[in-house]
């Protein structure tokens, strides 16, 4: 820290208790009270230095009609206090003091507030600290934040001089302008003082957040103030944002404890004081996306629930998690109930909320996205590097596969009503889920938590799934699940029995192309360049046996499944009304099954003939014998 020295004389001032005496030999023959302390000295050091005090002085000498006898002052308004006077008490005696930032502003307003000008004696206080200001502290950045810090105990004199305001707009250039190019002491990352480029430590480069530490020690009208006059200035928006969020994070306790958990706890503050400030926060952030991450607005929207910010403030968060609902976590969403008429563990009408301002925003980009193709105009590149209503389902993929975790995750609570569950799963569109894997797990926990549900709210949630966007293994578990209403069973059954023909009608498919080719390639045509001819053929027989071999695997466990089916219909199946009762779910599925097969055989295509899966199999296999013996013969 700069500093400037005054005076020669040492010693010349001793304290007792609370009073300070002038030890320069002379008995004192004036008392000047400030605040709770008291000040003995003599009239013409201060007289020669001080308007003020010569006024006061003189008014004093001319009410007792004495010039000469101890007089007594009082001055209860002096800037700083008895701090500020006993700075300016040492220079008018030529004291030796130091002149710096942490106390220059108290000798500036106190030297106002007492006239002590150039009129009254050359090179006085108000000069010399004027100079100071200028040519020293407002050019160091460290300086000029700790005078700034200073005016907060001194206003408004310090405000009247206008001191805030040039300290306000040297921080603000400095954080605007690269310090490289500058001889500005900073910190560096590591912690190292870095002076005109040279380190006097560790060596380390320094970032575009390396003010955040620094300014987030000024008060929030300061702050706020500073950060008013960097934007006018054509800072950018994400530095001011990321200011922001560093000041939330280190005076908000909640985001101090999420964020940093060895941060140093901050001061105890009122429920309102942490209140208002999160409120200030909220509306002083870009209202931008990526301007602020997804965690931390989360993290925020936590706060101000348990806080119970203005209504205001929680819709302006929720928005603002909308515009980046991609970019969230399933961590991020699992926001505790914190309203007493609420019953649910988790907050879902609030990520409900979240859900459509995304949805909203996406559909607005659509139509966006619409507009500009039929104008022939080509999509404007954003600041995430995304073209602003680009067709692509990345972001709502993501977001449907978040909000089916979130289901899950929500899932077992007994409290959550059903058509909540349900209103919150149909929210996502159905082009936003390529699969509906997560979606058929959330379900099955939701009914696993729920077992007192009816057979009609158990199809009633079953409809918010496409039986035919399984997975295979997705199937395979639902095709078990007792859970499942009889119907649902049926249907995954079916539509995997589907996909199974699918795959083996492809397989044939494949085998038809491949003895083309083969056929080709024994003939007039040479083997194709690069290395083709009969390894190629061996490597696509050898795939083409390995799924071979998974279709008859597959074939075989159903037809034993369906033939223990039918086992156990026979054994059962001697009464009607006592079947109904007794047979399992499962077995229901039988007769069902073979209905809808039967109609699915019916409007396939005319004059084809209906093999069964083991037939097919069968021909596969025999295609595959003759294709060896071709080549055995060629050989």
């Amino acid at each position: 820290m700069a500093c400037k020295k005054f005076g020669s004389k040492s010693d010349a001032f001793q304290r007792q208790g609370q009073a300070w005496f002038c030890t320069t030999g002379l008995p004192s023959d004036i008392t000047i009270e400030v605040g709770e302390m008291s000040f003995h000295l003599h009239k013409f050091p201060l007289l020669s230095k001080s308007r003020v005090l010569e006024k006061l002085i003189t008014e004093q000498q001319s009410v007792g009609g004495e010039e000469e006898g101890e007089c007594s002052i009082n001055l209860p308004d002096v800037p700083g206090g008895s701090r500020s006077f006993e700075l300016v008490a040492k220079f008018c005696y030529g004291a030796k003091i130091e002149m710096n930032a942490s106390n220059v502003v108290f000798l500036r307003c106190a030297a106002e507030y007492l006239q002590m000008n150039e009129e009254v004696a050359e090179g006085n206080l108000i000069s010399q600290t004027e100079a100071f200001l200028n040519q020293v502290v407002l050019r160091n950045w460290k300086d000029s934040l700790k005078a700034l810090q200073t005016c907060e105990d001194l206003l408004p004199h310090a405000e009247d001089l206008d001191i805030v305001k040039r300290c306000i707009d040297s921080l603000a250039v400095k954080a605007c302008t690269d310090p490289k190019l500058h001889g500005w002491p900073i910190q560096s990352p590591d912690g190292s003082v870095l002076w005109n480029g040279i380190s006097t430590g560790a060596i380390s480069t320094s970032r575009s957040d390396w003010w955040y530490e620094d300014v987030s020690s000024l008060r929030l009208s300061t702050f706020k103030r500073l950060m008013a006059v960097m934007v006018s200035l054509g800072i950018r928006t994400q530095l001011i944002a990321g200011s922001l969020s560093h000041y939330a994070k280190k005076y908000i306790h909640g985001l101090q404890k999420r964020h940093n958990p060895k941060a140093a706890p901050a001061a105890p503050a009122a429920e309102e004081e942490q209140r208002d400030l999160l409120e200030e926060i909220e509306s002083l952030l870009p209202f931008q996306k990526g301007m602020a991450s997804t965690k931390f607005l989360c993290g925020v929207l936590r706060t101000a629930l348990i806080l119970r910010a203005r209504p205001a403030c929680l819709s302006n968060l929720e928005r603002r998690i909308g515009m980046q609902l991609d970019q969230a976590t399933l961590e991020d969403l699992l926001m505790p109930t914190f309203s007493y008429s609420m019953e649910t563990l988790y907050d879902v009408d609030c990520v409900q909320r979240i859900l459509e301002h995304f949805l909203a925003l996406d559909q607005a980009a659509a139509v966006t996205a619409a507009a500009a193709a039929a104008a022939g105009a080509s999509p404007v590149l954003a600041d995430d590097e995304h073209f602003i209503g680009s067709p692509s389902l990345t972001p709502i993929t993501a977001v449907a596969k978040l909000i089916d975790g979130y289901l899950a995750e929500v899932a077992p609570d007994v409290n959550l009503k059903l058509p909540k569950f349900e209103s919150l799963a149909a929210a996502v569109p159905e082009y936003a889920r390529p699969l509906d894997d997560g979606l058929y797990r959330a379900i099955d926990v939701y009914l696993k938590g729920h077992p007192w549900l009816t057979e009609a709210e158990r199809e009633q949630l079953c409809r918010l799934m496409d039986c035919q966007k399984l997975s295979l293994e997705a199937c395979s578990h639902a095709a078990q699940n007792e859970r499942l209403p009889l119907r649902v069973v049926v249907q995954v059954l079916f539509f995997e029995q589907l996909q199974l023909r699918s795959s083996i009608a492809g397989c044939f498919l494949v085998s038809d192309n491949l003895d083309g080719s083969r056929t080709l390639r024994s003939g007039t045509m040479a083997p194709c360049e690069g290395g083709g001819g009969w390894t190629g053929t061996v490597r696509e027989n050898q795939v083409l046996k390995v799924g071979m071999d998974h279709m008859r695997l597959r074939v075989s466990e159903l037809e034993k499944e369906c033939s223990s089916m039918r086992q156990q219909i026979e054994k059962l199946g001697q009464g009607k009304n006592g079947w109904r009762r007794s047979v399992p779910k499962k077995l229901g599925f039988s007769f069902a099954f073979k209905s809808q097969m039967c109609s699915a055989r019916e409007n396939s295509v005319s004059g084809e003939h209906h093999r069964s899966s083991a037939e097919k199999v069968e021909s596969l296999q025999a295609k595959v014998a003759k294709h060896k013996r071709n080549k055995s013969a060629n050989e």
